[in-house]
């Protein structure tokens, strides 16, 4: 069995159906699909699984392996993420009870609309201890993959992490996790590639969707 078809998890079953709830309030299924049927919890869940599911490989058939301090300095940063999911779901629970003596996943949509926006206005104090104490990290290795670059993790809260684990697993490749059936990419349009293969070799390029004037301006003197 190959190391995409029997991706690891983190959560247990009560984080995991949490977790899940929670995207699919930040990304909601209206007219288009949203989170859930995008699959944004299998990300998360696979990326906290450990460092198996960091760099996908050119040819997009399993996963790099990391070694030596650059897996050390992974290591620590999906640790990291961790603790702000587990000290974050706890947090979150803990105020559904106080409110409506509910688990967040029994509450109505719109009462876990309330409960996201109060921990988005107060965040996690457990989560924010654990990153305040966690010293900077290096990472040294190939440039960050797109699931990765839009921030600095220990640098968020829960709540702006679970969003940006929600946009992510919505938008990424489907390898590594999200985007199920590629519907993140048919809910904006976007026709994307078959495999990463054909991005690495350069059969297949986003230009036509960041640019008007496709040449480079060190090349017009030589038009």
């Amino acid at each position: 069995m190959s190391e995409t078809s029997a991706p690891a998890t983190f959560f247990d079953e009560h984080q995991r159906a949490t977790v899940e709830a929670a995207m699919a309030r930040i990304i909601p299924t209206d007219d288009t699909p949203g989170a859930r049927e995008a699959g944004t919890v299998d990300f998360v869940d696979r990326y906290l699984s450990g460092i198996g599911y960091i760099y996908a490989r050119p040819d997009g058939n399993g996963f790099e392996r990391l070694e030596g301090r650059q897996a050390d300095a992974w290591q620590q940063r999906v640790d990291l993420a961790r603790s702000k999911y587990v000290a974050g779901i706890e947090e979150l629970e803990r105020l559904c009870h106080e409110e409506y003596r509910s688990n967040f996943v029994s509450l109505e949509e719109s009462q876990q609309d309330a409960m996201l926006r109060r921990i988005e206005r107060a965040g996690s104090p457990e989560a924010e201890r654990a990153w305040k104490d966690t010293p900077a990290i290096a990472y040294g290795g190939p440039v960050e993959p797109a699931l990765q670059q839009t921030n600095a993790e220990a640098d968020l809260d829960f709540f702006n992490l679970l969003v940006t684990h929600t946009r992510q697993g919505f938008l990424s490749d489907p390898v590594y996790g999200g985007n199920r059936d590629q519907v993140g990419w048919q809910v904006i349009g976007f026709p994307g590639p078959a495999n990463l293969a054909e991005v690495h070799s350069g059969r297949y390029s986003t230009l036509d969707y960041f640019a008007e004037n496709h040449t480079h301006h060190s090349l017009e003197g030589n038009r």
